[in-house]
């Protein structure tokens, strides 16, 4: 295995919920990948955003659909996130998926999810930044999945 570069390890130490962000590609076939790059932007307009590999092979998908989903994972799905990292051919054939606003999955038992529209996109550096209007969102009292240091990890109580 390649080691981290120091930067990449820098950036590592800052802990982040974990998504799996999902569209669909121009034939209709649901595409996504878990992203940890999610993020709240404004609540008036309620918009967020989250970045994508220029090299991403989902790349051309979401540049081309108006919606997308951003599923906020639950400690529960420590495996389906990893699924969905690999490089498998059905991503989908684990979970409990259901069409969402412009056909976006959204899995059950999310701990959130954002129902959006495309707002802006911006090529800054290696990575697409898409920014999304939320249209519509859900979320549900479950202790989410969290990543930091290269490695999942899972929140306790602060007493």
């Amino acid at each position: 295995m390649a080691a981290r570069s120091p930067l990449r390890q820098a950036f590592g130490r800052y802990t982040t919920g974990v998504t799996i962000v999902t569209c669909r590609d121009s034939d209709g076939q649901a595409v996504g990948l878990t992203a940890n790059s999610f993020a709240s932007v404004s609540l008036e307009p309620a918009l967020v955003l989250w970045s994508l590999r220029l090299q991403s092979a989902c790349r051309s998908a979401f540049e081309a659909h108006t919606h997308f989903a951003i599923n906020v994972l639950a400690e529960q799905h420590l495996e389906l996130s990893r699924h969905f990292a690999s490089n498998v051919d059905n991503r989908f054939e684990q979970g409990t998926w259901s069409d969402g606003l412009g056909g976006c999955p959204v899995l059950a038992g999310s701990a959130a999810v954002f129902e959006c529209q495309q707002h802006a996109r911006y090529v800054l550096g290696d990575h697409l930044l898409l920014v999304g209007e939320v249209l519509q969102w859900q979320e549900a009292s479950l202790p989410p999945l969290v990543y930091q240091g290269g490695h999942y990890r899972m929140l306790g109580e602060v007493m």
